[in-house]
């Protein structure tokens, strides 16, 4: 196929599906279809192309797309247009992949269902009546209901891997400083949101996000913080350890996708136990320090344009529950984030790979996390596999693993630092032996 007839099918797509559960707020038609004609003109001539040449790739709405607006979800940047492509964006350009929509995201990426002031409410083509996640929820339901071919996300409390979980896709969430990021709005963020926060590949099929992934790891001079460490590190003496965390509380519909991708693994040749890593609580609270303290600070330009229900979710939910700590309490939360990490690290040389939930419980219904402050409580809770990974640094590939109850069911593979390869390893085995899973919608498009 041509360029310009997989950017057609793609813009197809999107007409007949994106009215119905609006996944993608600005689909780029006349932008991807000159860029799809130019994709084949070099083709034609014989140059050299990418390996993603004329792949179709969506955006998230607070990373940069040149001559797009960087809305973070609020009405009121509906004007802030940049100048440049993020990083990721431009990583994946240069490799020939074409942008084709951005997507909606929740407010400010601080709530996990996708719903914004300028984009309204995204609908899990699952279940209408249940979240897709948040806050890359546009990004997840372009991907399973066949919109784009990739998507470009990120991550700072789970944003990559619960939408993930809740649609039936895959995401990679890479180690801090593998990608880098940059923002025109927000280059000086408060120091924890840098931390924490990881832009990322989505695709339905661990197979893309490989090719996505290396082309993201493109060298940028606007992030000193970004490694160039290779992207496939030494090899491992074998079988490699898998710690299967499983804890009281998990939903059974969760549980049962978390033991079945643990018995491919065990199957495949790893050693897979039951165990869990070291502070797993301890880290969970520091996220909560650092990212809900600090996000106060932010909070001062963003609140002004938020919506009720945000408001609600934030000011009600997370700063209640969360007080903002003393400046010395504040400031050794960063001195045990190390000594947290080298915990890991120790853990890891034993067991490199972790096997977990990614949220506790199934796609929750919508509006329930308005019902503050004991559903931010629970929420927090149920994520207490997916903060970890945040304040650490570590990569986490999310694969879906079946369906139960009508609804998607996924685990994450937590890996050592830059150490994505063997995630994905993991998640293509997985992958593998239980498959790809359409919703009925995508099942009904292909039919007709």
């Amino acid at each position: 196929m041509s360029s310009r007839e997989v950017v057609e099918g793609v813009l197809h797509r999107i007409g007949a599906v994106n009215p119905e559960l609006n996944a993608i707020r600005v689909v780029l038609a006349d932008e991807a279809l000159a860029a799809a004609d130019g994709a084949d003109r070099r083709l034609a001539a014989g140059e050299e192309v990418g390996p993603l040449h004329g792949v179709p790739f969506t955006v998230k709405e607070n990373l940069d797309l040149a001559g797009n607006a960087t809305t973070r979800g609020f009405a009121g940047l509906g004007q802030a247009l940049a100048s440049a492509d993020a990083p990721i964006v431009a990583g994946l350009r240069a490799a020939g992949a074409i942008p084709i929509g951005r997507t909606n995201m929740s407010e400010a990426g601080f709530r996990y269902h996708t719903t914004s002031g300028i984009g309204g409410t995204t609908l899990n083509p699952w279940d209408r009546a249940r979240t897709p996640g948040g806050s890359s929820g546009g990004d997840a339901v372009a991907l399973v209901t066949g919109m784009t071919a990739l998507g470009i996300a990120n991550d700072l409390g789970g944003s990559l891997r619960f939408p993930a979980q809740c649609c039936g896709v895959a995401s990679l969430k890479p180690s801090f400083g593998r990608i880098a990021a940059h923002s025109e709005a927000a280059a000086e963020l408060p120091m924890s949101l840098q931390l924490l926060q990881a832009n990322g590949p989505m695709a339905r099929r661990v197979a893309d996000l490989r090719p996505a992934f290396a082309a993201a790891c493109r060298a940028d001079p606007r992030d000193p913080w970004q490694v160039p460490v290779p992207l496939e590190g030494p090899p491992l003496s074998r079988p490699i350890g898998v710690a299967l965390t499983l804890w009281d509380g998990v939903d059974p519909q969760v549980e049962s996708g978390v033991l079945r991708a643990a018995q491919v693994l065990a199957e495949a040749g790893y050693t897979v136990q039951e165990d869990e890593p070291p502070q797993v609580d301890r880290a969970v609270e520091l996220w909560n320090i650092l990212a809900a303290s600090e996000f106060r600070w932010a909070w001062q330009r963003l609140g002004p344009l938020a919506s009720e229900e945000l408001r609600t979710v934030v000011e009600d939910g997370y700063f209640h529950l969360f007080p903002a700590p003393d400046p010395v309490a504040h400031g050794m939360a960063y001195g045990a984030r190390k000594s947290v990490a080298a915990q890991w690290a120790r853990f890891q040389a034993e067991s490199p790979l972790i096997l977990a939930p990614v949220c506790a419980q199934p796609p929750f219904p919508v509006g329930w996390d308005l019902k503050v402050p004991d559903t931010t409580e629970e929420l927090i809770t149920a994520m207490r596999m997916v903060l970890p990974v945040n304040v650490l640094g570590l990569p986490a590939v999310t694969v879906p693993v079946g369906v139960r109850d009508g609804l998607p069911q996924a685990v994450q593979i937590i890996g050592p630092r830059f150490r994505e390869d063997l995630c994905l390893d993991a998640a293509e085995t997985i992958e593998t032996v239980l498959g790809i899973h359409d919703t009925p919608l995508y099942r009904q498009l292909q039919d007709g």
